[in-house]
């Protein structure tokens, strides 16, 4: 059994606290709004998975102060991602691994900042999740979890690694965590934008001759300045692996999406604004890119106006 401090009430934070404590292991879900944290204490996590429905108690605090877990999960949204750190950092021991399964670019180099190199772990997850409410999610979409650098505390990395395939979340490790938060990153680059702007489930996205086109056009834009950065991308083809996920997450509302309905701060600026700066540096053009940020930041700006 692991000691598992989950970070974040959304989606994943939910998805992967449940699964974790269905399958015997201690977690504890840290929540930062009063009445959310009371709905879970009283309701409990409810689950609507790809199977069936299934409730777990997890407790859910406003502290952290009391934890001492083996390995706490950051689960915020990027933009989140430093105030969270910080909120922590005073409650956790000095040698406490931290592990980000977040999307985007800089999670990582933030919370090694506030925690140390030696205290970060990465990864990437396919899982795919909508919050329906507090503590209510449907699991959409299944997809591998893959966390490292391996040689990072490795028998450690073993443990997390078992713990979460006992939860039912098909993981593994791997050295090179870089590659795959930019695979992740091109694979959102794709979706994640488009689905915001249209409304869309992942599954339509592709159907679309509109949306199609668009999404190949951003999609190249980050191989280019991936390529550009000496990333090795974990596939062959970036656009027939954007596309295998948006079959496999057909069902799913993207979280991009998730926001927007929601009318919340997206992570826009972590996702296709990071291809904008990173391809700024690099030299290469991704007008692609700028426009999706640019409308994007525009909704989330007028929410207040919007007629829909």
């Amino acid at each position: 059994m692991m000691k598992f401090l989950v970070v974040g009430p959304g989606a994943m934070g939910c998805l992967f606290a449940a699964r974790l404590k269905m399958a015997g292991h201690d977690v504890v879900l840290l929540d930062c709004i009063q009445q959310n944290a009371d709905i879970i204490n009283k309701n409990g996590l409810r689950i609507e998975d790809l199977s069936c429905d299934f409730f777990s108690h997890v407790p859910a605090v406003l502290s952290a102060s009391k934890q001492a877990p083996d390995v706490t999960l950051i689960c915020v949204k990027s933009y989140d991602t430093r105030q969270a750190a910080e909120d922590i950092r005073p409650w956790l021991n000095p040698e406490a691994v931290v592990l980000t399964l977040q999307n985007g670019l800089g999670n990582v180099e933030i919370l090694e900042d506030v925690f140390g190199k030696a205290n970060v772990l990465g990864g990437v997850t396919a899982e795919g999740a909508t919050l329906l409410g507090p503590g209510h999610v449907r699991h959409a979409g299944e997809g591998e979890t893959v966390i490292g650098p391996e040689k990072t505390r490795p028998g450690l990395i073993r443990d997390i690694v078992n713990a979460f395939n006992s939860a039912g979340f098909r993981t593994r490790s791997a050295e090179n965590v870089d590659d795959l938060i930019w695979g992740k990153l091109v694979i959102n680059v794709g979706i994640n934008a488009l689905a915001a702007l249209t409304g869309l489930r992942n599954g339509t996205l592709p159907t679309l001759s509109g949306t199609i086109s668009i999404m190949e056009e951003a999609v190249s834009e980050a191989v280019a300045v991936a390529h550009k950065k000496g990333i090795n991308l974990p596939y062959a083809s970036a656009i027939e692996r954007v596309l295998e996920v948006c079959r496999s997450t057909s069902g799913n509302i993207a979280s991009m999406l998730q926001d927007v309905m929601n009318k919340r701060t997206t992570e826009i600026e972590a996702i296709n604004g990071a291809i904008v700066r990173e391809g700024k540096d690099m030299g290469i053009a991704t007008p692609v890119n700028a426009t999706l940020a640019r409308l994007v930041s525009a909704v989330q700006e007028t929410y207040r106006e919007c007629l829909r």
